[in-house]
Order: C-alpha cells, then structure tokens, then sequence
C-alpha cells in the first residue's frame, strides 16, 4: 500500500470516529431524556435506563454509518482543499478518481464491519433493547412468536402455525391448529395446504383433521375445505412488528429463499437492511463531485460543502425511504425498490467525478 493510499486512509478512519462518536453522543443524548419519562413511570431503575442505552449503540451506528461515511470523506477532502494538498496532488498528474480511491476502500471496510455486526451483534442486542422498551417498560407482552419464518401463536383452545407471506392479507400457508387436554395431551390436529379469513370466517383447503376418539386412537379424516369455528381471528395473530429486527441478515436471507411467495415480509427487509448498510458508499461518490462544486464555485470553506452534504445524504435517505414503503406494499419488488437509489446515486456521481477527472 503506498504511502499517499495510508494517510488517505487514516485521515477518513480518524474523520469518521470524530463524526459518528459525535453524532452518537447527540443520539444518546435526545434519547435518554425522551424515554427517561417512561422508565420513571413503569419504575424501572437508572441503572436499566443506562444499560438499555449501551445495548443500543450497534443500532446506533448501524443507522448513522451511512451519513458518517459521506461526512468522513467530505471533510477528508475538504482538509485536503483547505491545506492545498489537494491542489498539490493534482498538479503532480494525480486524478480525481486516484485520489479518492484510498476513501472508497476505506468506507468499503467499514461497510463490511457494519455487516457484521448486523450478522453476529445487532440481533442479540436489539433483542434485549425491545425486551426492556417494550416487555419491561411499556408492559406489551407479544401473543405470538416468529421462528424459521414460521408464526405460532397460542389461542384460547390450542396452538396455530403457519407462513404468512404477505402481513397485509389474511392468507395463511402450511396452516396447523393443534388441540390439548388438561394433562397436554394432542385431542385434535388440524393441518392444511392453505388457510384464509374472509367475512368472518375460516376456511381450510386441502388438509386433514385428526381427532382423538374415546378409546385414545386418532380418526383421520381428510378435506378439499373446512370452514372451523375457531375462537380467534387474524387480527389476534399478533407478533409485534420489530421482532423480525431481531433476525440476522443469514436467517433473513435463508427465510426468504424458503418462501414460495415472490414478496415476503423476510425477503423485503432482508434487502432493506442490506442496502442501507452499502448507502454510505453512493453516498459518498455522489458527495464527492458536490464537494468539489462548491469548493470551486465558494472557496474551500467547508462551512458551506458540509450542510451540502447533509442535504444530499437527506435526499437521497428520504427517496430510499420513499422506495421501502413501495415495497412493503408490494408496488416494487424488495430488490428494485431498495438498490434502485444506489444505482441512481453511483451514476451520477460516477458522471460528475468523470467530468472533474478531465
């Protein structure tokens, strides 16, 4: 690695830790004193309050990383402009696009380091933040689990399991209802293909019923429909909705392959978790170019290249946003809907830092 390559490189390490411990503090900060309030009110100690904000400081960087990374590399730059050595470097015959390359691997690394924590620390401390948040402090006990993509909830006269693909329609796949007595013995076992709700009713399509007769034998009986009187609707099937953050980009991954549905709630935030991850890197090729603009057109102040910045990263956040919600009601495909700004974001950065190469 030559030796421009490692100054590069540390100058956006050590730019990136003064932004986003920055931002970090600002973070804990609003929500310590937000949420202090329902800790008092549920009785919870300091001490939980304080361990519930050190749980989520993965969360915290993984939701700031990418606006860090464009930040670190604006201001990177911009030190490098305000102290001449950009223009030094350039008068040597170095490109633009030589020059930034060192910032691009290095926010290419610490994109990776953000996967894994996603991958092996995020689930196990978003886990604990909900179960405190949630359990602890707001009282809000889930009736239902979610494990391998598969919903189970229990009911007042058993237990249902089943896939829901789409958590917008009341169509249920792989569908059980299992019976027991008082001494947790199987009275009845319902198992069906599909299973919908419509008009206030069940209906159950190509499935079989066991039932347990008198003499402890099981009677089977199978059925094209069957329309049960179960006790419970969909409605009631409820799994709160941040359970599925809990979930690692694999089992994510792994969940979606195994649906047949062609959109899932398991593949679009799969795919929304794992290009919000990367955004820091169009970010960045985008902020570049911006960067050089103003710098040209206003001096080499950054006071003015940085709120720039702050509002590309907005803009580009609030059209990744805006695609998610396309997706989550199924307008868009998961993968369209979520790397459709990257693409967007790397061409027009790649036209523009093309344009200041000449």
């Amino acid at each position: 690695m030559k030796l421009l390559d490692r100054y590069l490189m540390a100058q956006f390490a050590k730019n990136l830790a003064l932004v986003i411990c920055s931002l970090i503090a600002i973070y804990l900060l609003v929500d310590f004193f937000e949420r202090m309030d329902n800790f008092l009110e549920a009785k919870k100690t300091i001490g939980l309050a304080i361990k519930y904000l050190l749980l989520k400081l993965p969360f915290m960087y993984a939701q700031l990383i990418p606006v860090c990374i464009l930040l670190a590399g604006v201001i990177t730059l911009g030190i490098l402009n305000q102290h001449f050595e950009f223009m030094a470097l350039m008068a040597s015959g170095i490109s633009v696009i030589r020059i930034i390359r060192p910032l691009l691997a290095a926010a290419a690394l610490f994109t990776l380091l953000t996967l894994a924590i996603g991958q092996w620390v995020l689930p196990a401390t978003t886990a604990a933040t909900n179960r405190i948040w949630y359990e602890e402090v707001n009282k809000q006990i889930p009736k239902g689990i979610i494990r391998d993509g598969r919903t189970y909830f229990r009911g007042a006269e058993g237990i249902f399991s089943f896939v829901r693909p789409n958590p917008g329609k009341n169509e249920f796949l792989n569908f059980s209802f299992a019976a027991y007595d008082g001494e947790r013995g199987l009275t009845t076992l319902l198992t069906a293909e599909s299973a919908t709700w419509a008009d206030g009713a069940w209906q159950l399509t190509n499935g079989q019923q066991k039932t347990r007769t008198d003499n402890g034998a099981f009677s089977v009986t199978l059925f094209q429909t069957l329309t049960p009187a179960f006790a419970e609707a969909p409605e009631e099937f409820f799994v709160p909705p941040y359970k599925i953050e809990e979930i690692s980009y694999s089992k994510l991954l792994r969940q979606a392959m195994d649906s047949k549905a062609s959109h899932n709630e398991s593949r679009v935030e799969f795919h929304r978790r794992f290009s919000y991850a990367f955004l820091g890197i169009p970010l960045l090729l985008l902020g570049i170019p911006v960067l050089l603009a103003v710098h040209k057109t206003k001096g080499r102040d950054l006071a003015l290249a940085i709120p720039v910045s702050c509002g590309l990263a907005f803009a580009a956040w609030g059209g990744w946003s805006a695609t998610q919600s396309l997706a989550k009601t199924a307008t868009l495909p998961p993968g369209i809907a979520s790397w459709s700004i990257h693409l967007l974001t790397i061409g027009i950065g790649c036209f523009l830092l093309k344009k200041y190469n000449r």
